[in-house]
């Protein structure tokens, strides 16, 4: 990666961290608020809210109107993760490298943080994006942001995920499953910074298509990584997909078949990007790390 790409990511990712600092304070009752920053302060790639204000900075040239939705995306993956760790769910107890939330604050507060997360980041999108924002542009950036987050996209995911444990399903439920639980947040991204960025509807429908190809590129590489890496690599418990019965691009594929996959989906991703004549080192570096973990 070139220098100036890796510090364009390194300066996006510091911004990020310090308005989500910024943004979610400490009140009564603290445990709620200190739960909640526990997770979303937790560290990590914070690649969802870059690539939202990547796509904003490619349509208009600075990415200052998509910070408040850069992290509210976020608060809303942080939120996902915290749920997803729970018992009732995949049962985790590390994520990012440290205890998961329920493991710290026990599960009814962890339930409670992801909920008060989910309708805290819209209200972040609403009272801190600028007040000279066309209010129909913010009124589609938090459409996007609620059907991406509920039962049509995020959670319709989850649910078919946690239906198909030990089960044998077909190449479209596995892709459906991952379009949705993992593919939603990647769409969600680049859809409002793109949205943000007054886009218009090439720009729009290209930046959309990248992210279909990416996020389901993503998965393939976390699949990968769940079979080929230790804990201290992932922050996360290795093996976990199998050891629940889930099916994922390598059960159903192999490893080396989902590798192939995984090359094919970047090069289409970085294909769209020339062909619609978006110049940007960095969503071409995204795509190219993603290659290169397992490749």
């Amino acid at each position: 990666m070139e220098q100036n790409v890796k510090k364009q990511l390194e300066d996006y990712k510091k911004l990020i961290e310090q308005k989500l600092d910024e943004y979610i304070p400490v009140e009564y009752p603290e445990k709620i608020w200190e739960s909640m920053r526990y997770s979303v302060l937790a560290g990590g790639k914070r690649l969802r809210p870059i690539l939202c204000l990547e796509a904003c900075r490619v349509i208009c040239g600075s990415y200052e109107p998509a910070i408040p939705t850069a992290c509210a995306i976020e608060m809303l993956h942080s939120q996902s993760l915290i749920h997803d760790d729970l018992p009732c769910m995949d049962n985790d107890d590390y994520r990012r490298g440290k205890l998961t939330n329920h493991k710290v604050f026990g599960e009814s507060t962890a339930v409670l943080a992801g909920d008060a997360l989910l309708s805290f980041a819209p209200q972040v999108i609403i009272q801190k994006t600028d007040k000279k924002t066309d209010p129909r542009i913010l009124l589609k950036v938090l459409e996007e942001f609620v059907v991406n987050a509920g039962a049509e996209k995020l959670i319709a995911g989850q649910v078919v995920d946690i239906d198909s444990e030990g089960k044998q399903i077909d190449k479209q439920t596995l892709n459906y499953i991952h379009e949705n639980k993992t593919g939603a947040l990647f769409k969600l991204s680049l859809r409002t910074g793109a949205i943000l960025g007054n886009a218009d509807d090439s720009k729009l429908a290209a930046l959309t298509e990248y992210a279909e190809k990416l996020g389901l590129a993503f998965q393939i590489m976390d699949d990968i990584l769940d079979v080929t890496s230790t804990l201290e690599e992932l922050g996360k418990t290795p093996g976990k997909d199998a050891q629940e019965g889930k099916v994922t691009y390598v059960s159903f594929y192999g490893v080396e078949e989902s590798k192939k996959q995984l090359a094919s989906l970047c090069a289409q991703a970085c294909d769209i990007l020339e062909k619609n004549k978006i110049e940007s080192d960095v969503l071409k570096a995204i795509v190219n790390s993603i290659n290169e973990r397992v490749n």
